[in-house]
């Protein structure tokens, strides 16, 4: 009897959009699979259900990964779908990111009450989100606003919004258009003002890297662009040792075997913005990212690192 591939996701409707679009595209890839064959599995994670306090305080990107993770060790799941930008740039041994579906808009989107724009917001404005990134970024340009933590899915925020609770917030425009929501979007916000995260809009796919069936099957799926970029802005977090507790933000654009990245180091309260952007070959994305995250380190130096741990207390976190 055919094994059922178990395909492990959290239960979000963007997680399940996510999953279910790696399924569909096994599914096609492989003619020979059973579309019974292939299973998700809805896994809660120590993530989804803390959602009183911020990340950082409770163990940071980890916590919407552990169970997926304990899954694929145990071999209750064959592989774990995930959005790329949540997960530790350290994995478990033996589990790997085998797989990049092709990202989609990369870019923040803003999401106001009454429809305006980032520069029609009103003195004082009151934005809600758990991201120090989108907050440092966001008092950099516009130091009168307001921050305040602003956690769950799509869906809560948007009635949060709507209940009256902020004034705008902020989510990846990548999620809004998987929903169908892309019209919720009051602005997408140029990547000058609002850099993205590291691996923002990428879906990646997280499997055992003894499990060699289901790299086999995986292989197809890869889309070699996305997976080059996201090495180099990955390495760029990694290389700062970034963590939800540290406004880190990166992209890399691929133009056919060049690759450019530019990567911001932000202090929370905006004041501070160290950049880097370099190029070099596509296959040398990981050494690119390394080079541009050990020349910020160094030009940010320890203190402002320690500064960072103060400040953490004092605003909202991812």
């Amino acid at each position: 009897m055919q094994h059922t591939l178990k395909i492990g996701t959290r239960g979000s409707p963007l997680a399940l959009w996510q999953a279910n679009a790696v399924r569909v595209a096994l599914l096609a890839a492989h003619p020979e699979l059973s579309p019974d064959g292939v299973e998700i599995i809805i896994v809660k994670t120590t993530g989804d259900m803390i959602l009183d306090r911020p990340l950082a305080d409770i163990g940071g990107k980890g916590l919407f990964t552990k169970e997926l993770e304990e899954g694929l060790m145990s071999g209750a799941l064959d592989c774990a779908v995930h959005s790329t930008k949540d997960m530790p740039t350290t994995l478990p041994p033996g589990l790997g990111l085998t797989c990049f579906l092709k990202r989609e808009d990369p870019r923040d989107a803003l999401i106001t009450r009454t429809g305006q724009g980032f520069s029609s917001l009103p003195e004082g404005a009151l934005i809600g989100t758990a991201s120090l990134r989108r907050q440092a970024q966001l008092l950099a340009a516009r130091p009168d606003l307001k921050i305040t933590s602003f956690r769950g899915n799509v869906g809560t925020r948007l009635k949060k919004l709507q209940d009256g609770v902020v004034d705008a917030t902020m989510l990846a425009y990548a999620g809004l258009k998987r929903l169908g929501m892309a019209d919720k979007a009051s602005e997408v916000l140029d990547t000058d003002l609002m850099l993205p995260a590291p691996a923002q809009g990428a879906v990646c796919v997280e499997s055992r890297l003894d499990n060699h069936a289901m790299l086999d099957l995986l292989a197809p799926l890869n889309d070699h662009e996305t997976e080059r970029a996201i090495v180099a802005e990955r390495a760029f977090l990694a290389a700062l040792e970034g963590s939800c507790r540290t406004p880190i933000a990166a992209l890399a654009k691929i133009d056919g075997t060049d690759l450019s990245l530019e990567g911001r180091l932000l202090s929370i309260d905006g004041v501070t913005c160290l950049a880097d952007t370099r190029s070099g070959p596509v296959e040398d994305a990981n050494e690119i990212g390394e080079a541009a995250g050990h020349t910020l380190r160094t030009e940010a130096g320890e203190e402002f690192f320690r500064l960072i741990l103060q400040e953490q207390s004092q605003g909202p976190h991812p």
